[in-house]
């Protein structure tokens, strides 16, 4: 379950029970915070070698 932006209305979360979706929901108010921050500036995603490794 990821949490999205609509546009004009706001985030829509959902979870398997309220307590992943109030993790969804911290979780995409961060990640706004740091899209923020960074402005201009390009965003290198992980690639999924990259997000392999971190998940072993």
């Amino acid at each position: 379950h990821q949490p999205l932006l609509l546009a004009n209305h706001g985030p829509v979360v959902c979870g398997e029970n309220l307590q992943e979706a109030a993790n969804n929901t911290e979780e995409l108010e961060e990640t706004a915070k740091l899209i923020f921050i960074l402005g201009e500036r390009p965003i290198r995603y992980l690639t999924t070698e990259e997000i392999a490794q971190l998940r072993r």
